[in-house]
């Protein structure tokens, strides 16, 4: 029986440094394009590529759940392609924006090889500021942003008309968690449907709280892609109006978690 063509495409862009004109060191030398395996894994499963390695416990259930919604809604649709942006250089390099090229580079291959299909956008750190300013790509139908490296003077417009989730540690050192709740407001504002997540007591590098991490972006990405429903506080968020304050559009992990996890009859009506 001859395979069926894709039907949505996840493209993932790893993190990198301000500036490096150098390419990427090969392999297991690549430290950030590492971070994004496990990502990449918990994507490809939730999608419908495989199923391996240990959950966490207080997500089993959900996990469960989501799986057999993939089984029921998943006939009849064609492979989600899951695949990671390749760069020619390790840092962003100012106005050169090098990751942006690669990103846009990679969506028009992959529009070459299958067609107008819908993608979702997962980049951390460096790779979410590429996601996000390679927005208005014709392909992309939101992005998943986790860390993200969100600069105040960066532009919001491409981001109309896209989803776009972002993820913060309240512990981050590295890039700025209050810079990217401006952004989703900023944003909103220009048209895109916006929300951020913070994970208290995480870190930059995704290791404290790391099943948390990538079973939230799993879910994201199959929700962003209608393969299974979004979490209804994300979706209330996503609804807002333009004018909305950051603060209505950002929810906090564990909260999700604890609202997930009750009888949907004691939850409160909205």
């Amino acid at each position: 029986m001859a395979q069926r063509p894709p039907s949505a495409a996840v493209l993932i862009l790893h993190g990198g440094h301000e500036t490096g004109v150098e390419a990427p060191p090969p392999g297991l030398l690549n430290l950030p394009a590492l971070r994004m395996r496990p990502f990449s894994r918990a994507v490809s499963r939730a999608t419908g590529g495989g199923s391996s390695g240990r959950e966490d416990r207080e997500d089993r259930g959900v996990r469960e759940e989501q799986d057999a919604r993939e089984g029921r809604e998943g006939e009849g649709r064609g492979p989600v392609l899951v695949r990671n942006v390749r760069y020619t250089h390790r840092g962003w390099n100012g106005t050169r924006e090098d990751p942006l090229h690669d990103a846009v580079n990679a969506l028009d291959e992959l529009r070459r090889e299958a067609g107008d299909l819908p993608v979702v956008l997962l980049g951390h750190s460096m790779g979410a500021r590429a996601a996000l300013r390679a927005a208005d790509h014709s392909l992309v139908r939101a992005v998943v942003g986790l860390a993200p490296w969100c600069p105040p003077g960066d532009p919001v417009t491409q981001l109309a008309g896209r989803d776009v989730v972002l993820l913060h540690s309240t512990r981050d050192r590295v890039t700025s968690p209050q810079a990217t709740q401006s952004l989703t407001a900023r944003a909103r504002r220009a048209g895109a449907r916006t929300c951020m997540i913070t994970i208290r007591g995480g870190d930059h590098a995704m290791i404290r709280r790391a099943p948390a991490w990538h079973h939230l972006t799993s879910a994201l990405v199959t929700g962003l892609l209608g393969l299974a429903p979004l979490p209804g506080p994300v979706t209330t968020a996503l609804g807002l109006p333009l004018h909305a304050e950051a603060t209505e559009g950002t929810l906090d992990l564990d909260t999700l978690r604890a609202d997930r996890a009750r009888p949907a009859a004691a939850r409160p009506r909205r």
